[in-house]
């Protein structure tokens, strides 16, 4: 597998080709669901003695039926999503973690069904990502925050490193000493960063674009230097960018035209070696 990799094609079938336990770390940022409308329906779950054991000691797989049976667009969208997951998985390394960055409206059901599929002794952590930007309403608090889920491959070995991490400064630096205050805090499951600029030189244009910070953040805590980064939405390139810019090799996969170009102008811009592949 070549150091760094663009690779164009529909993202399920190329993370088929590749090779079992490849990445320490993936990273997904999947298209937001946000048309839903929750309607009930007329399927009924199927019992299991399968899957993971949870809550109460029921078989997650049950949970994952009702879920499903209440929300046929939500099922719709995890039948999209939950075959790359498997995949993800399979490409996880002993010690990998897996980040999936979803919109508020989606975050609930999916946790319960990250639980079916990795199990619930491999959930790491619900991170709230908080920004101040865009529209608010006055019809109810306004939305102003992302969801990412954590989970492990496994529990019991996985590499995790604050320490490494970007600090933040202290919400009231008068209660701790200066050298601290110099030095920062480590940051808790609740990261408050500004989303990209309009105006700024970190913007490309593209949408959905996510801050550099963010995905610094993520690949500095779970993966070392020269670890690989998997990101199979790519969209505009930042996990690609932020990996190269702390050494690690990147494999982004997409299909969509506009991203591929913004990636390809991005990591030229930086002059980052890489492979552009298409299958």
């Amino acid at each position: 597998m070549a150091t760094n990799q663009v690779i164009k094609g529909e993202n399920l079938s190329v993370l088929k080709s590749l090779p079992d336990e490849s990445f320490q770390l993936i990273y997904i940022d999947p298209p937001f669901n946000t048309g839903r409308k929750q309607v009930r329906t007329n399927r009924s779950s199927r019992a299991s003695s399968t899957g993971n054991l949870g809550f109460q000691g029921k078989r997650y797989e049950q949970i994952v039926e009702s879920v499903l049976s209440y929300d046929d667009e939500f099922a719709d969208f995890w039948a999209f999503l939950e075959p790359r997951l498997i995949e993800a998985r399979r490409l996880l390394t002993k010690t990998g973690t897996i980040y999936l960055h979803l919109d508020y409206r989606e975050a609930h059901y999916a946790k319960v069904l990250m639980d079916a599929l990795f199990g619930r002794e491999c959930f790491l952590n619900e991170i709230i990502w908080a920004y101040d930007y865009g529209g608010k309403s006055k019809s109810k608090w306004p939305a102003k925050h992302d969801t990412i889920l954590v989970y492990v491959n496994d529990p019991d070995d996985y590499y995790f490193d604050s320490a490494t991490v970007d600090r933040e400064p202290y919400m009231a630096p008068g209660l701790v000493t200066p050298e601290k205050v110099a030095r920062g805090k480590l940051p808790t499951d609740v990261w408050w960063h500004t989303i990209v600029s309009p105006t700024g030189k970190e913007k490309t244009g593209y949408p959905t674009q996510k801050p550099l910070g963010i995905l610094r953040r993520i690949i500095s805590a779970s993966s070392k230097p020269s670890d690989r980064v998997l990101d199979f939405f790519a969209g505009s390139g930042t996990t690609a960018h932020a990996a190269f810019e702390l050494g690690r090799n990147f494999t982004v996969v997409d299909q969509n035209p506009e991203s591929l170009e913004v990636i390809q102008k991005r990591l030229n811009d930086l002059a980052v070696p890489f492979d552009f592949l298409e299958k």
